[in-house]
């Protein structure tokens, strides 16, 4: 069974989608780029999946066709948790496993997040993307993508 790595794409940052691209080239792994829109990219080494513009269309698109042995990649806590549901593989943009471990620690932060947001509490925070965050990314996904390969073999 082949791993596939799928990418709801329309906010993963550039420097993530090429290292996919990259590492999944030198691996012979498809990758699928799943949006709303047409998302660039450094390669033509991918398939991209272009999905209605309507709330959850790219979320429900992955959900429908990512097998056991894949891995997604997402920013999107709520998805994740229907990802973990399902025994497949999530990570983030940041580095962060989503597992049945922690995804119902990571729902409740996100929802405490929203509620502070919505009273005017919070929600302002800039949210940077740089080496650090790319770095601790790059680390998991190699970690998690070996692991599935080799658990594929079996």
């Amino acid at each position: 069974m082949t791993v596939q790595i799928w990418v709801d794409a329309d906010s993963c940052p550039t420097l993530v989608r090429n290292h996919i691209i990259n590492y999944s080239k030198k691996l012979s792994l498809p990758v699928f780029f799943v949006a709303n829109k047409q998302i660039p990219a450094e390669s033509d080494y991918f398939t991209m999946i272009i999905c209605p513009e309507e709330k959850d269309s790219a979320d429900n698109y992955i959900f429908e066709h990512v097998q056991a042995n894949d891995l997604v990649i997402t920013r999107d806590i709520v998805f994740a948790d229907r990802l973990v549901s399902k025994n497949i593989a999530v990570i983030n943009d940041r580095g962060t496993t989503f597992t049945r471990d922690n995804i119902k620690d990571k729902l409740a932060d996100r929802d405490f997040d929203l509620q502070l947001a919505e009273m005017g509490l919070g929600g302002s925070k800039k949210s940077n993307y740089g080496p650090k965050q790319f770095s601790k990314f790059a680390n998991c996904f190699d970690r998690i993508i070996h692991k599935l390969i080799i658990d594929s073999q079996y």
